[in-house]
């Protein structure tokens, strides 16, 4: 059976997927990185989308679940990497994909997820300073 490798990297977990998505690889890697995420109790993933250049509605609503499942387990995501044609399906298909953040690769990924962590250990006070929460 075709996996998608998950590789951890301090608190965050890296996807990148290499190969053209089907729908069984797609729930295979919905359990694989829900499992990860406890296993390792990740703080982050990062879901690296570049190499795919089309994406079907059951994909498109699979990166939304995976994006949903991580939040619920205490992890933030970020998914990177869209090619311009594969936003172009989502907004035609009408996939919003509300709740998932996206940057352009993976170094602004890094950063967003950092980011994420930080607002959910710290409060930003009117002074611009942080206190731990």
């Amino acid at each position: 059976m075709d996996r998608i490798p998950i590789l951890t990297m301090g608190h965050f977990l890296l996807v990148t997927i290499q190969v053209d998505m089907h729908d069984q690889l797609a729930l295979t890697l919905q359990d694989d990185l829900t499992n990860k995420i406890t296993s390792t109790l990740a703080k982050g993933v990062l879901i690296d989308i570049s190499s795919l250049e089309i994406v079907d509605s059951f994909i498109g609503r699979m990166l939304g679940n995976i994006s949903s499942m991580a939040r619920v387990l205490g992890a933030g995501s970020v998914v990177v990497g869209m090619q311009p044609a594969v936003a172009i399906t989502l907004v035609e298909l009408g996939l919003s994909l509300t709740g998932v953040y996206t940057a352009l690769d993976v170094e602004k990924g890094m950063q967003l997820l950092r980011r994420q962590i930080d607002a959910d250990f710290y409060h930003l006070t009117t002074d611009g300073n942080f206190v731990e929460i």
